[in-house]
């Protein structure tokens, strides 16, 4: 097998890696938007309950029932809910970027990869 045809075999496999890896990034940044979108909810139900008095009476919506809540009991499940919330950010903050940094590495080795064929296929050229 000629060199230039082992190299694009190497480069189809290495863009088909690509693309996986900008398919990972676009779910966990879907993901992400989603967890943002829910932390700014539960921070805003937090404020909410802020501003009640202790003798308030809380519902929570459990099913189609809404269910009478001690409001101390409703603020330390919102603030759990946020600090979960926050921590999955961070965590997902920490794989994507781990994901854009192996992505930028296959674009080297990818630009690497097509300069050496088309060396290649100008030194056939020339011959």
């Amino acid at each position: 097998m000629s060199a230039v045809k082992e190299l694009t075999r190497d480069l189809e496999n290495k863009a088909n890696d690509f693309r996986k890896l900008e398919k990972d990034i676009q779910k966990n940044q879907q993901v992400k938007k989603k967890y943002t979108i829910q932390l700014g909810e539960n921070e805003l139900v937090l404020k909410e309950l802020d501003l009640l008095n202790e003798d308030t009476n809380v519902y929570k919506l459990i099913g189609p029932v809404l269910v009478k809540q001690d409001l101390a009991e409703a603020n330390a499940n919102v603030r759990k809910r946020i600090e979960y919330i926050s921590a999955e950010l961070k965590r997902l903050d920490g794989t994507l970027q781990d994901l854009q940094e192996k992505l930028n590495s296959k674009q080297e080795s990818i630009a690497k990869l097509q300069q050496r064929i088309q060396t290649l296929q100008a030194g056939k050229a020339k011959a």
